[in-house]
């Protein structure tokens, strides 16, 4: 017999991986705006992405359309408990959305197009993280409840994490440019990313230890069995890939640093797994406890058996069409 709950949530938590990195990137161009005054490194960075950057939210609406089909009591809990970052997220993520169309549009607005951009994309990150950090100090429940406060959300803890993804972006939108781009804006991405390589290395150790000291529960589940077996790796594995993605930057690979980024991404990622299963509502409700009946896990799961694929196709398809170097007086995106 096949556990519908342990499938979906398979999919649910590689949905919302892909969606980490690939709006990672392009959410990291955004914060990575700042740095670069000058309108044609601005529109060059922007075209890197401007083709593929609504496909790739498209992993976003999957996990969540998934957490509501075969988890509907985790997808209301978290919902009431993070319902104000969330609201704020979305708002951030409709002004960078309206930015990409109307800048290039734009003559003498263009300068605030920019601004809803830089604080769309910085924003969203942040609160991504906030949301993150409220989600692992967990949420408090009764008969399946959410009880707590409007604000319980907002800890130092969180605001720590909401800066650490931040970075997190900044990063993988920095080796995405160095992959994507050439000349002089290369060249300064090469500068860039080393010091947001070691920012994130030293917020992912912050976190690494503060959870389990103020987390009795994380610290419980991190060394005890079988956790501990998996998670050992991880902290050295981290290490290793931060040390080749200097050694890339270094070398001026082009596809180097991006590729390390990519599974640092996945090692916090899955660090963040390890740390909260087998809880959907962490610290005490299970993916078993708060699943929807079989009969809609089995539906849901047809329509997305076939929709998968679909995505899929068409996402690996523009990022095929679109695979040159983007570089200044190319005509991008219109």
């Amino acid at each position: 017999m096949i556990d519908l709950s342990l499938v979906w949530i398979v999919i649910i938590a590689i949905g919302v991986f892909i969606y980490v990195i690939m709006d990672g990137f392009d959410l990291g161009i955004g914060i990575l705006f700042p740095f670069f005054s000058h309108q044609d490194e601005r529109d060059v960075m922007m075209n890197t992405v401007a083709p593929v950057w609504d496909g790739n939210e498209t992993w976003m609406v999957l996990g969540g359309a998934g957490l509501f089909a075969a988890f509907p009591l985790a997808y209301a809990t978290v919902l009431s408990a993070l319902y104000m970052p969330i609201i704020l997220m979305v708002i951030a993520l409709i002004f960078r959305g309206v930015a990409f169309e109307f800048r290039f549009k734009a003559q003498h607005s263009k300068h605030w197009w920019d601004k809803a951009f830089i604080w769309g994309s910085t924003l969203t990150s942040f609160l991504q993280g906030v949301i993150l950090g409220a989600y692992i100090q967990g949420i408090e429940t009764r008969n399946g409840v959410y009880v707590g406060g409007g604000l319980d959300w907002l800890t130092p803890f969180s605001l720590f994490t909401g800066v650490g993804v931040v970075v997190m972006y900044a990063a993988l939108g920095c080796g995405w440019l160095i992959f994507k781009t050439g000349d002089s804006l290369q060249d300064r991405m090469y500068q860039l990313m080393p010091k947001l390589i070691i920012a994130l290395l030293i917020i992912l150790g912050a976190v690494s230890i503060y959870t389990p000291l103020t987390h009795p529960a994380i610290a419980e589940r991190w060394f005890s069995q079988p956790q501990l077996t998996y998670f050992m790796p991880v902290p050295v594995l981290v290490l290793l890939f931060t040390w080749l993605a200097l050694r890339a930057c270094k070398k001026r690979s082009e596809l180097g640093p991006f590729f390390y980024m990519l599974i640092l991404v996945f090692l916090a990622y899955s660090g963040f797994l390890i740390s909260l299963w087998p809880y959907i509502i962490p610290p005490s409700v299970t993916i078993w406890q708060a699943a929807a009946p079989e009969n809609s896990q089995l539906f849901t799961l047809i329509g997305a058996l076939l929709l998968i694929p679909i995505i899929i196709i068409y996402t690996g398809m523009s990022y095929w069409v679109f695979r040159h170097k983007v570089r200044v007086g190319d005509d991008g995106y219109h």
